[in-house]
């Protein structure tokens, strides 16, 4: 008994080594990721915003100052969605009020309704996500890496007993993709440096089937896996804590 008691404490040190791993990748890959793009002779983040800054901020002047929030915002929340082919921004200022900035339409799209299951089926994922990285030298002009898979996914994934998931989801330029968000190169020049001068730990990701602020689920998946009503729920709820449009763009709390 003393010899397995002294076996699970290193086993419990890994795991949670590796949820630590999975939790922080991004913060130690960025500075990594920076120092190989000047080695190699690539742009930079800061590079890009350098190049795209100025005309960005005066892109965006007259819709910030509509929502009369400061640029750059404090918090940024885009929300993916797919029946609408639509990409909503919403901003916060210091007061913590989301406001509605302005849609971009999703030019580019592969998959159905219906979460990303595994690697190779082409699906664009459904959750709640985070912008991992920045790359300033995507194929596809700019793009923000989300986290997929994030714990959520990683735990379902055991739950059914699936591996290789897939990765590599972005939101980029251009006008075609599988598995992303294909948003032109205007849009993702916009996007990219709103990410960077908020700061992208202050920017979430909301990936959804359909507007679940006003339509319920897609009910016509087949296959469902088990826990979709739960992914569905808590999606619909991170939704509701954007409120109503109104008129001005700011967000009507329910």
């Amino acid at each position: 008994m003393t010899i397995m008691r002294e076996m699970k404490i290193p086993l419990i040190i890994l795991l949670a080594l590796c949820v630590c791993a999975i939790v922080f990748q991004a913060q130690w890959r960025r500075p990594i990721i920076a120092v190989i793009q000047i080695m190699k002779g690539k742009k930079t983040v800061d590079d890009r915003v350098a190049q795209f800054g100025a005309t960005v901020c005066a892109r965006l002047a007259p819709a910030f100052e509509q929502v009369d929030v400061a640029y750059p915002p404090k918090k940024m929340m885009l929300v993916g969605l797919k029946a609408e082919r639509m990409l909503e921004v919403w901003i916060s200022g210091p007061d913590g009020e989301w406001k509605h900035l302005k849609n971009y339409p999703i030019l580019g799209m592969s998959g159905k309704l219906g979460p990303k299951l595994k690697e190779g089926d082409m699906q664009v994922p459904e959750g709640i996500y985070r912008v991992e990285s920045l790359n300033p030298n995507s194929l596809y002009h700019l793009a923000l890496r989300v986290n997929y898979p994030n714990l959520e996914d990683l735990r379902r994934a055991g739950e059914d007993g699936r591996t290789e998931l897939g990765s590599d989801i972005m939101i980029h330029g251009k006008n075609c993709s599988i598995g992303c968000l294909a948003m032109g190169d205007e849009a993702a020049e916009d996007l990219f440096i709103l990410a960077t001068q908020t700061g992208i730990d202050n920017v979430s990701i909301i990936l959804s089937p359909v507007d679940l602020r006003s339509r319920p689920a897609p009910l016509q998946m087949t296959a469902a896996p088990k826990w979709i009503d739960e992914l569905y729920s808590s999606i619909k709820t991170e939704m509701e804590k954007l409120g109503e449009l109104t008129t001005n763009g700011a967000c009507k709390l329910r």
